[in-house]
């Protein structure tokens, strides 16, 4: 059980490895927090999930699948909404003729 357990704490690791990387090498401000907040959410679930294999069934693991529903629905909805006000603020997409220019 502690060999899985490791497996998805180590795997939601690097799934907040990859997220952290990608915010910093995506070229444009929409890719950017693509990269962020769709690898984030599961490398956040996947470590909660480790921890309520170890943790087994106790109070602490129903607040830790509390925790999971609300970091599902909340993660992306904040990134949409940050799109969203980027969008209507006028942020511009990336683009290679965009890049080139400065």
């Amino acid at each position: 059980m502690n060999f899985i357990t490791g497996f998805f704490i180590i795997l939601g690791s690097l799934l907040i490895l990859v997220s952290t990387i990608g915010l910093i090498r995506m070229p444009g401000f929409y890719t950017r927090i693509h990269a962020a907040g769709k690898t984030d959410t599961l490398g956040q679930m996947l470590i909660i999930f480790g921890l309520i294999l170890y943790e087994g069934f106790s109070l602490i693991s129903l607040k830790l699948i509390i925790l999971t529903t609300f970091i599902f629905i909340a993660n992306p909805t904040a990134t949409h909404a940050l799109a969203r006000a980027a969008y209507i603020k006028g942020v511009k997409w990336w683009s290679r003729q965009s890049d080139n220019s400065n």
